[in-house]
């Protein structure tokens, strides 16, 4: 068999495909929760802490002569990202959470009835019981 051949065997397989899609969907939804937080999300906290901003917060290690850049450890950035991870792993979870309990609510419905038996069947069971009954 041609590598060719296989390749095309793997890219069409169904599980290849799943996984397409759904690393395709997970990246679109990374984008929704990342709108959720910077947008609607830290907002209100921003202004509930006094619009701080840990990303500016940095210890300068050398600093800058002429054109060469200073040297910073940028200690802010890591505790911005780590507050903003806590958010969106908050957001996603209470998202789950949402989703969790409507499907709790879909299976604690009855199942409906099963429709009842055609005629036919329905005579031939009776005289099935009343032929075992004698």
């Amino acid at each position: 068999m041609g590598m060719l051949q296989e390749f095309k065997e793997f890219a069409v397989k169904g599980n290849a495909v799943d996984m397409a899609v759904g690393i395709i969907t997970g990246a679109a939804f990374g984008k929704i929760v990342s709108s959720v937080v910077d947008d609607v999300v830290m907002p209100p906290i921003g202004l509930i802490l006094g619009g701080v901003d840990f990303s500016d917060l940095k210890l300068v290690l050398k600093g800058a002569v002429g054109d060469v850049p200073a040297v910073t450890l940028n200690w802010g950035k890591f505790i911005q990202t780590c507050l903003d991870f806590v958010i969106v792993a908050f957001a996603v979870f209470m998202l789950v959470k949402a989703i969790n309990t409507l499907k709790r609510k879909e299976d604690a419905a009855p199942p409906p009835a099963p429709p009842a038996p055609p005629a036919d069947v329905a005579l031939l069971t009776e005289i099935r019981d009343l032929l075992k009954s004698r």
